[in-house]
């Protein structure tokens, strides 16, 4: 491997230094076969984009992409890295294109274009339509499923449109669920296995600052971490846990976990919806809904959740009252709540809360009837490293609705008004 990155560096030999797949790491090369999805996981320095950036270029070259969307975290990101950066779309390939940075496009001889979007903006996605897009470090885009739910029906045109993600890895549900996507296949590599295109010593210095440690593990070796130490779930345990509700339920509930203030800058409004089917030790919950609210007043989120009641024709709602107390249940009623309320007091901390739920999913009694990706991501960043956050209203709601209808009316640490 040194001696091939020797020779495809070398000054006088320029046709075999733009042969990437000469001397590129294996997790640099797309994988074979009929992929729609390629996900490049890698430590930082791991050549990820020149990874990216060779991939279109060979799209390019071989007629299959003529239309390509370039995503990056933001409009500079791309800029600088995947267009004008040292391994970007100008610095690599036999064919150098041309850039024309008032429109935001690339351009290529035989006549392909690569548009440039932001992540921060994917409305910008709406209307175009591509046969091919790369993302570059897809895990520091805002909402990266938001941006996938607008990419993915936009990549329509030519024979097999496919979709090459760079990114390294951060422990969020939204990786996770990509890599699980049917169609997709992963490849990975480390800063190490690149370290001769990186400064002298880089590698050694990094390995001094952060080897051994789970930052290093993630930013260096690329590596998917499972969560974060002390959490109560993992994605991998949540990607088991997806399927199909049941045709019937005993019965559903709504739960909701108020916020203390209102405003647009107060915490959440937890609102979920989740039912049970099946007696004693064969019992299955099944979570249905995330109808989470932020910055509305409580009449605003007690309507969301009488909306889910009705919609989902729950049995009742039940409701956190550490927050409110009856006054809870009286903004519910005032709402139009059309089942019951029952009102439910914590007299333990979540963690302890959320311990017994947690051990249903564990047990594999859990059911996820969709991909509930801010809930999900909650889910993996809880447990007890997540004292200092922000209040974690989604995973509140769903440890109140599956407390009621999977474990003892009054469990431990829960008083039932």
């Amino acid at each position: 491997m040194r001696a091939a990155r020797a020779i495809a560096q070398a000054p006088a030999a320029p046709e075999i230094r733009d042969e990437f797949a000469l001397w590129a790491g294996p997790g640099q090369l797309p994988p074979r076969g009929d992929w729609r999805v390629w996900v490049f996981v890698g430590g930082r320095g791991a050549g990820k984009t020149r990874a990216g950036a060779e991939w279109v270029h060979a799209c390019v070259a071989a007629g299959v992409a003529r239309r390509i969307a370039l995503v990056g975290q933001s409009q500079l990101d791309v800029r600088n890295v995947m267009i004008e950066g040292a391994s970007g779309l100008l610095a690599v390939g036999r064919t150098r294109p041309t850039y024309e940075p008032s429109l935001r496009r690339v351009s290529w001889p035989n006549g392909a274009q690569a548009f440039a979007y932001s992540a921060e903006e994917p409305d910008g996605l709406r209307g175009p339509q591509f046969d091919a897009a790369w993302g570059d470090e897809f895990c520091a885009w805002p909402d990266p499923d938001l941006v996938l739910g607008v990419l993915r029906p936009a990549l329509r045109l030519g024979a097999h449109p496919r979709l090459a993600i760079t990114t390294t890895p951060r422990p969020i549900a939204a990786l996770a669920t990509l890599c699980a996507t049917p169609g997709a296949v992963t490849t990975r590599a480390t800063m190490a296995e690149n370290a001769d295109n990186l400064a002298p010593g880089f590698v050694e210095d990094m390995r001094a600052l952060w080897g051994g440690t789970r930052f290093g593990r993630q930013e260096l070796d690329g590596e998917l971490l499972a969560a974060p130490d002390g959490a109560l779930w993992t994605r991998d345990g949540l990607a088991r846990c997806r399927g199909a509700a049941p045709a019937t339920l005993d019965e559903i509930v709504v739960a909701v976990d108020p916020p203390a203030s209102a405003g647009a800058d107060a915490d959440a409004c937890g609102v979920i919806v989740a039912g049970a089917v099946g007696e004693g030790a064969a019992r299955r919950g099944v979570v249905l809904e995330d109808a989470t609210v932020q910055g509305l007043t409580p009449l605003g989120w007690a309507r969301v959740a009488c909306d889910a009641a009705a919609r989902w024709r729950a049995s009742r709602i039940v409701a956190e009252s550490n927050q409110g107390g009856e006054m809870v249940r009286t903004t519910l009623l005032v709402a139009g709540a059309p089942v019951p309320v029952r009102l439910l007091r914590a007299q333990v901390s979540k963690t302890a809360r959320a311990e017994p739920v947690a051990a249903l999913y564990e047990r594999g009694r859990i059911t996820h009837a969709g991909v509930f990706a801010a809930l999900e991501a909650e889910m993996c960043a809880f447990g007890e490293a997540h004292a200092g956050r922000a209040s974690p209203d989604r995973v509140d709601a769903l440890v109140w609705a599956l407390t009621d209808v999977m474990l003892a009316r009054a469990a431990p640490g829960v008083r039932v008004l």
